[in-house]
């Protein structure tokens, strides 16, 4: 007799159809276990609002609060991901770079380390040593592929690492 119009009042605080249904049978179930204690001189539609007002609000509270521990936990798990990144393979990666770097023909590190480390576009590395922009493509090219090479196991496993966080 009155689940209909519980339904639009509820709707009215929830937004939500299908959590709004719900809210409404738990409503009447809970009403229903406690039909022994509840008073018969108040009326049975205006306790049935409030228990649909009070189950409502403490749907949304519920809702709130596990918004904000999961928006919490995704900010701990960013934070420990990223300074547990920071920490772990960093100093392997900078010193296995630092080798492979050492390892490269001396032409093909400043090329490498003009682009990279200074931040110079290739035109800006040709003028200021010398060369063609196509002989500094060329360098970078070498560069990055004895780079590749040589830091390839490493990277695999950095790589299965990151993924496995």
């Amino acid at each position: 007799m009155y689940y209909e119009e519980a339904c639009r009042y509820v709707i009215r605080l929830i937004r939500d159809t299908d959590t709004t249904e719900e809210i409404v049978q738990t409503t009447f179930v809970n009403i229903w276990e406690k039909r022994e204690m509840i008073n018969d001189q108040i009326s049975f539609k205006s306790y049935l609002f409030r228990s649909a007002y009070n189950t409502a609000l403490n749907y949304l509270k519920h809702k709130k609060v596990m918004a904000n521990y999961v928006n919490k936990q995704q900010e701990n798990f960013a934070v420990s991901k990223e300074s547990y990144v920071s920490r772990q393979p960093d100093f392997e990666l900078q010193k296995r770079i630092k080798e492979a770097l050492e390892d490269l023909p001396p032409q093909c590190q400043r090329v490498f380390k003009m682009s990279r480390e200074e931040g110079l576009k290739y035109h800006e590395i040709a003028d200021e040593l010398g060369i063609s922009k196509k002989t500094v493509e060329v360098h970078m090219g070498k560069a990055l592929k004895l780079l590749r090479a040589s830091l390839a196991d490493y990277l695999a496993i950095f790589l299965l690492f990151l993924n496995s966080l």
